[in-house]
């Protein structure tokens, strides 16, 4: 048999692209996956680069706000915040008698810059993808399902 004649199965039909739920949840692993690899060539993790820009924007913010602001569990914070304070990332800053708010060391600070310009490119290309007509409605759409 030649090889002009290989078997090649028919495209599949996807009845599930109708459903915005399935589509949102395909944009955002397709979206997740690049900026992953996007930001591993900088040795971040993207909760890593998450902590770090809440951080810089608000100093001597306590683990648990963070926590809260990015749905993480207490227990789940622990680890991620030791791997960023192993790295020299982040210190701690006591605020009172229990409390101990975060910063950014000089290292966490010129990360924190690397991260955003990272996170910037890609930004701009995920929006340069979008038609010109829906980009001023995109965040507020997306906004209108979580907030």
């Amino acid at each position: 048999m030649s090889n002009n004649n290989r078997y090649a199965p028919p495209t599949m039909r996807d009845p599930l692209t109708r459903y915005p739920g399935y589509a949102l949840r395909r944009a955002a692993n397709a979206t997740a996956a690049d900026l992953a690899a996007r930001l591993a060539l900088l040795g971040l993790k993207q909760v890593d680069a998450t902590i770090l820009l809440l951080v810089d924007a608000n100093p001597d913010v306590t683990a648990s706000a963070i926590g809260r602001q990015l749905d993480i569990q207490r227990a789940n914070m622990v680890p991620l915040l030791k791997r960023l304070e192993d790295a020299g990332l982040i210190a701690r800053n006591p605020l009172d008698g229990k409390s101990q708010g975060l910063v950014l060391t000089d290292a966490g600070r010129a990360t924190m810059e690397q991260a955003r310009g990272v996170i910037e490119a890609f930004e701009a290309s995920l929006l340069a993808r979008i038609p010109a007509q829906h980009r001023d409605h995109l965040l507020p759409a997306l906004d209108a399902l979580w907030r």
